[in-house]
């Protein structure tokens, strides 16, 4: 499946529009690693933790939205957006949700 932020496609046609689709996640912060992330964001490092925590739910906000375009019978989704919230209480729990329009696309030609 092809997956792109812009709203064109090089050298491929879209062919139909099957709507928007979208994907979420919702991952809670682990105490432990919240200590030590703050440690190191103190002494001006990077936090290794929460980098991990956040490709962990780009990924699974993208592949949930890459199975809900799947089943629509797209082939690509475009105009992809993602956006990243803490919710819960104290900001404990890292939200990511990435949207799309799912669309079948053939290459020019």
């Amino acid at each position: 499946m092809l997956l792109t932020t812009t709203s064109t496609l090089q050298d491929r046609h879209i062919e139909e529009y099957k709507g928007v689709v979208s994907g979420e996640a919702i991952l809670g912060a682990n105490a432990f690693r919240d200590m030590f992330a703050g440690i190191r964001d103190i002494v001006g490092g990077r936090s290794a933790a929460y980098e991990r925590e956040l490709q962990r739910a780009k990924d699974l906000a993208l592949s949930e939205m890459t199975g809900r375009a799947r089943d629509t019978g797209a082939n690509a989704v475009i105009g992809i957006d993602l956006d990243y919230e803490t919710v819960g209480q104290n900001g404990s729990m890292l939200m990511v949700t990435a949207s799309g329009t799912a669309v079948v696309v053939n290459e020019r030609g």
